[in-house]
């Protein structure tokens, strides 16, 4: 590595694929799931981050075509987000969710000058973002969904109770879906002690110093936990109420 940059050239794609393939291999042999879905995922990514390499440039050329590349990133998450959940969850749900967790977060950095308003800048951050709310609100509804049908006993148990169908679906529905922000929460208190997230290294590469970069990465993890708890109350609560609303 020379500068800071990984070097391109036959080692690269060599190391690539080898590591692809054992993780492949292992997944396979110890019988956790399909070898293809890491070699798709592999496959992908390659795919992807190449085509974003090459429009990258003229993307971030204008605020119109980083605004248009912002709202790719955001439907793109949304059917990633809808297709986790799985589709007994309502449709509006990872939109809505992502969105509102989103969008008022990185308006607040703007307005308050936290983040500089460059297309440079927002186009990244916006990314991170969206893809940790995309995450969160796939675990939440994913969770909230198996609480709901494996425990419907103890849904309906509230119910005679007295509890209204939200405050007995609540009940058993939280813990659970809480736990969705459980990896946010760990890569927040685990920062420099046992990883150096993107961000952090980031800033460094890019010629900034230590302060600087833990700044930076401080803005950006305590900005997704916010994010995610928003992504995940309202994935919950509009899950919930669609449930209520449906049921005999």
């Amino acid at each position: 590595m020379s500068g800071g940059t990984v070097p391109i050239g036959p080692t690269l794609v060599v190391a690539l694929t080898a590591l692809t393939l054992a993780g492949a291999a292992v997944l396979r042999f110890s019988g956790l799931g399909r070898a293809r879905t890491i070699l798709t995922a592999a496959g992908r990514a390659t795919v992807q981050l190449g085509a974003v390499s090459l429009v990258i440039v003229a993307v971030l050329g204008a605020w119109w075509s980083t605004a248009l590349f912002i709202l790719l990133m955001y439907a793109v998450a949304s059917v990633t987000a809808h297709r986790r959940i799985g589709p007994a969850g309502p449709r509006r749900v990872a939109p809505l969710a992502i969105a509102a967790g989103v969008a008022p977060s990185l308006g607040v950095l703007l307005a308050s000058r936290a983040l500089p308003a460059t297309p440079l800048v927002v186009l990244p951050t916006a990314g991170i973002l969206i893809g940790g709310a995309m995450t969160a609100t796939s675990l939440a509804g994913r969770r909230t969904l198996d609480e709901l049908r494996t425990r419907h006993g103890e849904y309906e148990a509230g119910l005679t109770l007295g509890l209204l169908p939200r405050d007995a679906a609540l009940e058993i529905c939280r813990p659970a879906a809480g736990q969705a922000l459980v990896p946010a929460l760990d890569q927040t208190r685990t920062v420099g002690l046992v990883t150096l997230p993107g961000a952090f290294v980031g800033v460094l590469l890019g010629g900034g110093g230590p302060i600087r970069a833990g700044a930076t990465q401080l803005l950006i993890l305590l900005t997704l936990l916010a994010v995610e708890a928003v992504a995940i109350a309202l994935a919950v609560e509009l899950i919930i109420r669609d449930r209520a609303r449906t049921a005999p």
